[in-house]
């Protein structure tokens, strides 16, 4: 059941798919490789502000503080607010219990007319960052692995320690395959 979001409320703007695919374009023809990192920023710093209007969707519900709620509680409506915020769906599970993962067939920045070579939805990956670094009480990373901007059926986002996320990223660096990093590091 979709539920109203009021934008102004929630110190929250709507912005149109086809403006986030043009700013990522034109971000990355200015500045290149960096690009990655200014929309990454941009990301992170809309988390804590995400995160007020996650909670206040809750308490909107009834459902009482995202830290109280139980896991499959948690998943279900997390799913349920982003896709209400115009994100889109979200499926959240684990790998080998040393990361989560966030998969989304119809996720808002992948921009599937893009033909990229590399996963590219920067924003949100600084965007769970923050978001759920909040409900894990400590800092997260994220990393894209699979993206719907580079021909893949979904995008799917890998949540960590720094720690752990660092050495996927490392493995992946050497040529590894995310599941296999992943596996390296999970045990």
């Amino acid at each position: 059941m979709a539920h109203t979001i009021e934008l102004a409320n929630h110190q929250m703007v709507a912005l149109t798919r086809a403006s986030l695919a043009a700013l990522r374009v034109a971000l990355v023809r200015d500045a290149g490789s960096a690009a990655a990192t200014y929309l990454q920023e941009a990301g992170y710093a809309g988390g804590e502000a995400l995160f007020a209007s996650f909670s206040t969707w809750l308490r909107d519900q009834d459902e009482g503080a995202p830290e109280d709620l139980d896991v499959p509680t948690f998943e279900r409506l997390a799913s349920e607010y982003f896709r209400d915020a115009g994100w889109g769906s979200l499926t959240i599970g684990t790998l080998r219990e040393a990361v989560a993962t966030l998969d989304s067939g119809d996720w808002g920045e992948a921009d599937p007319a893009s033909a990229l070579d590399h996963p590219a939805c920067h924003l949100t990956t600084g965007m769970f960052a923050d978001f759920f670094g909040r409900i894990a009480d400590h800092p997260v990373a994220v990393l894209e692995v699979e993206c719907r901007s580079a021909g893949d059926a979904r995008c799917r986002f890998l949540i960590g320690s720094a720690d752990v996320m660092g050495q996927v990223y490392d493995e992946m660096g050497r040529g590894a395959a995310y599941l296999a990093a992943v596996a390296e590091v999970g045990g």
